[in-house]
């Protein structure tokens, strides 16, 4: 009876052990990641902002600071932004606002990761008539990749990837979770 327990005790032990070391080597093989938080990306994208996009001497949009949020479901970050809207043709300005979604790209000349693929919602504005509106929305794409395209949202200093670098590694995917973004790092092509 001695015996047995003694062997059962080792035998745990040993598939206890032999656990841990799988965990530890699952570990050892995860994917070495860089996170940023979604306070950071707005601290970096707050002071890009206003920006003003002219269309065709009928009026002037101006593009207030976006409010940024994850969207960890389909891989992208939204963002609500206020607009105004004034010119000749509008004889006032009218206030508005617009939401939009758009992927991430790293871009390594510079160590920044920027919006692209820019999906744009509707521009509401309550003040404007409604066929005015939809003239503006006819614009909305070509305003949104003006006012949008390939904003900074967050740029890695050198200390920030210098282990990996070491390591002969480079940012990749780029993932949006409920934390913030997630760059994962990945070899460098040879």
């Amino acid at each position: 009876m001695l015996h047995r327990r003694r062997f059962l005790t080792h035998a745990t032990r040993g598939l206890a052990l032999g656990g841990a070391a799988l965990l530890v080597a699952q570990g050892a093989l995860a994917q070495p990641s860089y996170t940023v938080p979604l306070a950071q990306l707005q601290a970096m994208v707050d002071p890009k902002f206003p920006r003003n996009v002219p269309v065709q001497g009928l009026f002037n949009l101006s593009v207030q600071a976006p409010h940024l949020r994850l969207l960890p479901e389909v891989n992208r970050l939204g963002a609500a932004m206020a607009l105004d809207v004034a010119g000749p043709a509008l004889r006032r300005s009218h206030q508005g606002r617009l939401d939009v979604e758009f992927a991430l790209r790293y871009e390594a000349s510079d160590r920044t990761l920027r919006a692209h693929q820019i999906q744009l919602g509707r521009m509401e504005f309550p003040s404007l008539r409604p066929e005015v509106t939809d003239l503006l929305n006819a614009y909305g794409p070509l305003l949104a990749e003006q006012s949008l395209r390939e904003v900074t949202l967050h740029q890695l200093r050198p200390q920030d990837t210098a282990v990996f670098d070491g390591l002969g590694l480079q940012p990749g995917p780029i993932t949006v979770t409920a934390k913030g973004l997630t760059v994962a790092f990945v070899s460098k092509a040879p």
